[in-house]
């Protein structure tokens, strides 16, 4: 998810716009002639959860110890752009049997978790081959449990080396060396996990990421208001995407691959934003990266939390915290109705299957979070009955933790971390979530 980040980017977008910019909407979806055809066979309705690899594991080495890695993350955090995570996290590299017991007591049938492309080659060229054991292990371990292992191989963060503070244009997708490090990675952990692991992630919601990092300067690598170094990045990241695709089919033609995009429901504001420039924007944002990819995957994974009106003013007037039941601790609108939109939208433009990969809520509230899930459930059900094809449905998240640039600053998880006996305890709501699986295996 990329979180209220973009208020940065609409704030750029505001500047623009009061300088005459102008943004057209999406084109509509033209499939091309190449584009996957077939039945995707996905077996059972997937009842899962999510973590990210930054946001869940711990470093598990020193520094100067061998294959000790930084991200990016950790350097734009070190230049003091974001929260610093710590080198904790929720334990989930050291400790992952305790993410694998829990996963096991909610029932979930699929669980996906990150690869840290920075901890398997923590300098160019050089593999850590034990980092890559150990996350083989962890998919065995997921087959042993009866969970199908979903494996993303991008989740926002670049290994260190391709983050330059001094040369911000060209660092992550734009720097010189990173489709070369890009396509021996992929195939590295395709062939290392490939016989454990048939459902693949190669860009978790490269469409918010690229527009913070590269336009509205939030995130890593921090440009702001630099459409010129958007576009290429965009185009740079829709490449890797496809060649991450063809690279998984390749060593596996069994495989399925799944994209997975933030999509909010945005809401034309005709009063605010008359001329529907950051309407138009969002859209961009929301589709673009999705129209270059759809055609090269199975299944088109919806991450969504919120509605929101697109306009300059509602950003900069953005609520902040839980202030009554309607809004999340970040500022969110909680709007169940509209996930019901977005998979109708989704479904209309590219007609291809949809898992809900990510839904959720920070809040302090369990009986909040637990109504959130209810609520959600029904309207993705709504939109099922409406011929949407869905196929499966991942609460975000399994565990309380790092929230990008929010810090440890919103409660989203399912469980939470006890280090005094290194095991994880279900929150009300993931008991909830583990007694709803069992009565409705089918949704």
């Amino acid at each position: 998810m990329f979180l209220n980040a973009i208020l940065k980017c609409a704030t750029a977008a505001a500047a623009i716009a009061l300088l005459g910019g102008c943004v057209m909407p999406p084109k509509p979806y033209a499939k091309p002639e190449s584009a996957k055809t077939g039945t995707v066979n996905t077996g059972p309705f997937w009842w899962g959860t999510s973590t990210a690899s930054f946001q869940n594991e711990d470093r598990g080495v020193s520094p100067g110890e061998p294959g000790y890695f930084k991200t990016d993350w950790d350097v734009f955090a070190e230049e003091g752009h974001i929260p610093p995570r710590g080198d904790d996290a929720t334990f989930s590299w050291t400790y992952f049997d305790k993410d694998v017991a829990a996963l096991k007591k909610i029932g979930v049938n699929h669980y996906r978790f990150g690869i840290e492309w920075g901890r398997v080659e923590p300098s160019p060229g050089e593999f850590n081959e034990k980092a890559i054991r150990q996350y083989v292990s962890m998919a065995r371990k997921l087959r042993a449990a009866g969970i199908e292992p979903v494996v993303t191989l991008w989740h926002f963060t670049f290994p260190s080396w391709l983050y330059d503070s001094k040369a911000k244009s060209r660092s992550n997708f734009l720097h010189p060396d990173v489709q070369t490090r890009w396509k021996e990675y992929v195939t590295r952990m395709v062939e290392a996990l490939g016989p454990y692991v048939k459902v693949w992630v190669p860009q978790n919601e490269p469409n918010g990421a690229l527009y913070i990092g590269y336009f509205g300067g939030h995130w890593p690598p921090g440009l702001l208001v630099t459409p010129g170094a958007l576009k290429k990045a965009s185009n740079v990241a829709v490449e890797m995407f496809r060649e991450a695709a063809e690279i998984i089919r390749e060593k596996d033609p069994g495989s399925l691959v799944m994209g997975i995009y933030s999509i909010p429901d945005w809401k034309r504001d005709g009063i605010q934003d008359p001329t529907g420039f950051v309407y138009n924007m969002m859209q961009r944002q929301n589709f673009d990266h999705l129209d270059r990819a759809a055609d090269c995957m199975d299944l088109i994974g919806v991450n969504y939390y919120y509605s929101q009106s697109a306009s300059v003013r509602r950003f900069i007037l953005r609520p902040h915290g839980e202030q009554n039941s309607d809004y999340t601790q970040n500022g969110w609108l909680i709007d169940p109705e509209g996930l019901h939109s977005v998979l109708l939208e989704v479904h209309n433009r590219y007609g291809k299957p949809i898992v809900i990969s990510e839904n959720g809520i920070g809040t302090q509230s369990e009986q909040k979070k637990i109504r959130y899930y209810r609520e959600h459930v029904n309207q993705m059900r709504r939109a099922m009955e409406d011929g949407v094809d869905i196929r499966g449905y991942f609460p975000w998240t399994l565990i309380d933790n790092y929230e990008w640039a929010e810090g440890y600053a919103a409660n989203f998880g399912m469980t939470h971390v006890n280090k005094k006996t290194m095991t994880l305890e279900l929150e009300p709501s993931g008991q909830w979530f583990a007694n709803f699986i069992k009565a409705n295996p089918k949704p």
